[in-house]
């Protein structure tokens, strides 16, 4: 029986069992639909926003719990850890009635088959709510990440990094990408007035919308139709850096879930051929239905981006958008699970795999072409020093430095910090190769 199909599991039974297998290394995207599908249509949104809620303010609620326990749950019973998590998380960041809280986290206990520990929790629980939110004993605890990462941006960033660290926890914003083959920007806010939804033209992406308010994707005027996509602004740039023209063979390496695939075909729709690769077989799917969504078409490959002699053709690429696998150390507001998930022990292997892909991506590059290198981190030995690397071993690569109003000009490309009103923190560096 999978752990979450126990019939009758209250929400925070179930909460507390994604949470866990998250502690296990699953992402939020992984294990938390099929959790959804245990519950009612109408608890699905509550449950989500429980395990988003708790996973961002983790690191914080985790250091209260433990000062409140006189030894450590036994790893038999860590699912319970993570029941008073998901209570701790409404008693200090929801409006839920306390006794509610209190009632119903007793009752999870005895539904995850715990009947043991329902002392201790409705102990530890009534205790918080007496007590009211301790002081935080440290910056991970204020801040609520993990130490190194709080350390790591505090080295990387000395003059920005609480102001990473607040961006990562507010909620980020809805943002769409306008296909530009069916309306302009100016006719698509025309349509979402007309909707009763507001929302403004995003600063610097030119297809780019930020609503007041997220809504479900139903709700938007011509979506099911291919109109619009929801895609972060600072994702929709790689178009702007690309320079696309009619008739060139164009590649996306690493392209899962296609968002960029699909803005690329929209903003050149005279391209000879769209290349989409991506390692994971599993995701491309995902790729597919995006296109067919937008009534878009490009060659999907299932492959190491990496090994060209397992997929190229031989046939060089006028354009290359190469957005490699990275930290994802941009994105946390969105995905707050990247802080249980990420190690720092991880980002020298990401930097050795992000230098390979370029490495291999410019063999298959043509002589004249340009290649767009983007990741969504905010750690310079992702970004900025890969570029370095990479430039002292091609001396005759040439660093385009773009006309942009957006990012920080690193020397070696353009870096955007996360921005609690506006865009993702994201990299982007542009190379040419030169002609023969």
């Amino acid at each position: 029986m999978d752990r979450y199909d126990q019939p009758d599991q209250p929400m925070r039974a179930v909460a507390a069992s994604v949470l866990l297998a998250v502690e296990y290394g699953e992402s939020l995207s992984q294990c938390l639909p099929p959790a959804l599908q245990q519950l009612a249509p109408n608890e699905r949104p509550a449950l989500q926003a429980l395990c988003y809620g708790t996973c961002r303010w983790f690191h914080r609620l985790d250091s209260e719990l433990s000062s409140r326990l006189k030894s450590p749950v036994k790893k038999q019973d860590r699912v319970v850890h993570h029941l008073m998590l998901v209570a701790l998380f409404q008693l200090r960041f929801s409006q839920q009635a306390t006794y509610a809280i209190l009632n119903e986290s007793v009752e999870a206990c005895r539904a995850l088959d715990k009947p043991h520990l329902t002392g201790l929790v409705n102990g530890v629980l009534r205790a918080a709510e007496r007590e009211g939110a301790p002081e935080p004993e440290n910056d991970a605890s204020r801040f609520s990440h993990p130490a190194w990462m709080v350390e790591k941006l505090r080295h990387n960033w000395p003059d920005n990094w609480q102001q990473i660290l607040e961006a990562n926890n507010a909620q980020a914003p809805m943002t769409l990408r306008v296909n530009a083959l069916r309306f302009s920007r100016d006719e698509y806010l025309a349509l979402l007035a007309e909707a009763g939804i507001e929302a403004a033209a995003t600063a610097f992406a030119p297809q780019g919308i930020q609503l007041a308010r997220p809504v479900q994707v139903d709700q938007l005027p011509w979506f099911a139709d291919g109109a619009v996509s929801v895609q972060d602004e600072a994702a929709q740039l790689c178009t702007t850096l690309l320079d696309l023209a009619p008739g060139q063979r164009v590649l996306d390496a690493c392209a899962a879930p296609g968002g960029k695939t699909c803005a690329i075909l929209e903003s050149q729709a005279e391209l000879a051929e769209v290349v989409a690769i991506d390692e994971s077989a599993a995701r491309l799917p995902r790729v597919q239905e995006n296109l067919d969504r937008l009534d878009l078409h490009a060659s999907l490959l299932q492959a190491d981006a990496a090994d060209t002699e397992q997929w190229w053709d031989g046939q060089p690429f006028d354009r290359i958008l190469l957005d490699v696998p990275c930290s994802a150390s941009g994105v946390i507001r969105r995905h707050p699970d990247i802080k249980l998930l990420r190690r720092e022990t991880d980002v020298v292997p990401l930097a050795a795999i992000q230098l390979g892909l370029l490495e291999a991506m410019w063999s298959v590059l043509k002589p004249g072409g340009r290649l767009v290198y983007a990741t969504c981190s905010v750690f310079p030995q992702e970004n900025h020093r890969i570029i370095q690397r990479f430039l002292k071993q091609q001396t005759s690569a040439v660093l385009i430095e773009p006309e942009v109003q957006w990012g920080r000009d690193m020397g070696t490309g353009r870096q955007l910090l996360p921005d609690p009103t506006s865009h993702d923190g994201f990299f982007y560096a542009v190379l040419e190769k030169p002609e023969q």
